[in-house]
């Protein structure tokens, strides 16, 4: 659209179905170059991406002529099948249902990549489910705990914690 200016800034966050650790090491590079690369295709503008074992986090400077809905299921959907079809993974990979999107103001944009990029020392701190539950609370948005980002397991410590790289189930 002619003489259309905007400025927005989300943050959308996404679970491995289960939050199953199943994004390793050695793939997280390709599979962010992948995921930039649907985002870059769809016209909008990545910031920031970081691929955790068991979710991700992406910055996106969002063009309101694409629905955030379609763009994260575009994003979900094309890395899925591309970890699918390289068998990165026994069995099926797939992300859990929905996401969380958070918006920021310009003058954010500098604290929220610095804490996307140090998702490894967030996480020596406080577990995902944590982390998902503060940025809730954080944006004031109304939630319902028990449908948070299907659980596995009961998280009792951080990833650096006694429990490092394993699920931990009752």
């Amino acid at each position: 659209m002619a003489n259309t200016y905007t400025q927005i800034y989300i943050q959308v966050v996404f679970a491995v179905q289960a939050r199953q650790n199943l994004i390793r090491p050695e793939r997280k590079e390709a599979l962010q170059k992948y995921m930039t690369g649907i985002v870059t295709r769809q016209g909008q503008k990545l910031l920031a991406i970081n691929c955790m074992p068991d979710h991700t986090h992406i910055l996106l400077g969002l063009n309101p002529s694409v629905v955030l809905s379609d763009l994260v299921g575009d994003i979900k959907t094309g890395s899925t099948n591309h970890i699918n079809e390289s068998h990165w993974v026994a069995g099926r990979f797939a992300w859990q249902e929905g996401f969380g999107a958070f918006s920021y103001s310009h003058s954010q944009l500098t604290n929220v990549i610095s804490y996307i990029r140090d998702q490894v020392k967030h996480h020596g701190r406080r577990t995902f489910r944590q982390e998902y539950l503060e940025l809730l609370k954080k944006f004031e948005i109304d939630h319902d705990e028990r449908y948070i980002f299907e659980p596995v397991c009961e998280e009792q410590a951080p990833p650096n914690g006694p429990h490092a790289g394993s699920d931990v189930r009752r």
